[in-house]
């Protein structure tokens, strides 16, 4: 692992476009230096997809789609293909986990037992799914039968994001090959490393054209895309003030999205849950991933009556987590993404101080290392809902607990919110348990459990958490057009106009 991130110091990786079927001559291209976040040292240079690329690539996609076999692929065909990513996948892990914390900085242990896993069961999933799903006939207008049948909308782009960057985006490639796309896929710019490896691995399996990779900045190259008229919808995860600039840009082609955006998402402990379980899922929620991920539950409502255990607890934990590499066994929070993250947390910090919030722990930058983008893992006790650390995503190990006395305060509060992505409740009382996942305005509700996602299930959110929904009909919704093919089953009586002139 160490010698890996030795190699990559002393001979950065070259991250080119991938466009019909080759990588790209990087020639011209502006460089992007990717940081290990762990050392600050460049792993490798991105050379920035141009407009002129992004329409090449966008271009292959549509000849891929329109004149291809892909789209007209049976469903075996697809299946058989889907499977192959997911064995290769499978068979890259331990490559693919390395690449993913170097490049992140998330702990080895999450991207070799979570990531690296997840992405591959994105293509199993939706290979078994594609085999069972199918469309629908009604047969109650006399005389008439009405199919609803689901075709490929055509060319997908999809812009993934930096603090899961196989795993989120592999389910929209996985989602969008399933069901006959050809796709032009965008990673982060901070962290193109798996993806660009994975484009890599499947080589040959898929038809030429079927998947294309640019890279660059959102402003260059995310934007040459999402404004490209030959792409027929966007599939974008990340914040939302990016995810409107995108919904504006497709707007004017009347182009369809679907937006997977931030959170703030509310964990309610009650007085009567089990204290342990709660415990250890309120450190999850907010620490696991370096603490950098949307269902984050790091708003943290605990009823009065277990307030005081509960913080001292959650506190000392917070306090012992273990910082460091995140190639070492043992590591439980590796470094931010880059300088600016850390310094967000470090803002947020200070402003719930002079908000009126206790600190608990944390709040600093982390200097007991010699490099890398560190920082304590932080807890606040809150006077309010209404100050900073309460409202805005922080993105980064930081929990901001409060303590309420009723049920219906704290559903107010939790509910007080400009997202609406994931909501967690911790109770032993089934009654209550409903009610308060009935009254979260949130896409996912969570009871008894920490992160956990069912690809069954519909995942997005509401109000400014996103648009649309990812996994099983969520994206077949997303990915498809509805059709409907209406036969006459008998011959039909209708009013014979003109016959004046017979």
């Amino acid at each position: 692992m160490q010698h890996r991130r030795d190699e990559l110091n002393r001979s950065p990786l070259l991250i080119r476009g991938y466009v019909a079927g080759q990588f790209t001559d990087p020639s011209g291209a502006a460089e992007i230096a990717v940081i290990d976040p762990t050392t600050e040292q460049r792993v490798a240079t991105l050379c920035e997809s141009s407009a002129d690329e992004v329409d090449r690539a966008v271009v292959a996609a549509r000849q891929a789609f329109d004149a291809g076999p892909w789209g007209r692929a049976t469903v075996a065909e697809r299946q058989k293909a889907l499977l192959a990513i997911h064995d290769v996948i499978l068979a890259h892990a331990d490559e693919l986990a390395v690449l993913e914390t170097i490049n992140t900085g998330i702990p080895l242990s999450q991207t070799r037992h979570v990531h690296i896993p997840r992405a591959a069961y994105n293509f199993r999933f939706f290979a078994e799914y594609i085999n069972q799903s199918g469309g629908e006939v009604f047969t109650q207008e006399p005389g008439l039968m009405s199919m609803v049948t689901y075709e490929p909308i055509g060319v997908c782009a999809l812009i993934g994001p930096w603090n899961m960057p196989l795993g989120l985006t592999a389910m929209k490639m996985a989602g969008a090959l399933a069901f006959g796309n050809s796709c032009v896929v965008k990673p982060s710019e901070l962290t193109p490393l798996t993806v660009t490896r994975v484009v890599e691995l499947i080589e040959g399996i898929l038809p030429k054209g079927v998947v294309n990779l640019v890279n660059g900045r959102g402003q260059v190259t995310g934007t040459a895309l999402v404004s490209h008229p030959g792409i027929d919808m966007a599939s974008f995860t990340g914040g939302t003030v990016t995810g409107a600039a995108i919904l504006g840009s497709l707007a004017k082609g009347i182009k369809g999205s679907a937006m997977e955006l931030g959170g703030k998402s509310a964990n309610i402990v009650f007085a009567d849950a089990d204290f342990d379980q709660a415990l250890d899922a309120a450190m999850m929620s907010s620490f696991m991933n370096n603490g950098q991920m949307c269902l984050a539950g790091s708003r943290i409502f605990v009823e009065r009556k277990i307030a005081d255990r509960f913080i001292d607890s959650f506190t000392r934990r917070t306090k012992a987590l273990k910082i460091g590499d995140p190639l070492v066994d043992g590591t439980e929070i590796g470094p931010m993404i880059n300088q600016a993250q850390r310094e967000r947390m470090a803002r947020y910090a200070e402003s719930g101080i002079a908000e009126g919030a206790s600190l608990l722990c944390g709040g600093h930058r982390y200097s007991n290392v010699n490099a890398g983008y560190f920082f304590e893992p932080t807890a606040m006790l809150a006077p309010s809902n209404d100050i900073a650390i309460c409202r805005e995503e922080i993105f980064g190990p930081f929990a901001a607990l409060q303590v309420f006395d009723e049920e219906e305060e704290v559903i107010t509060k939790a509910n007080e919110s400009e997202f609406g992505l994931v909501g967690y409740v911790w109770t032993d009382n089934l009654e209550r348990a409903m009610r308060t996942a009935s009254a979260l305005r949130t896409g996912t509700v969570l009871v008894n459990t920490p992160i956990v996602r069912d690809l069954r299930t519909g995942f997005g959110g509401y109000k400014q958490s996103g648009l649309g929904r990812e996994g099983a009909k969520g994206s077949q919704a997303m990915f498809t057009e509805m059709k409907t093919t209406i036969i006459a089953r008998a011959p039909r009586t209708m009013p014979r106009i003109g016959m004046a002139g017979e």
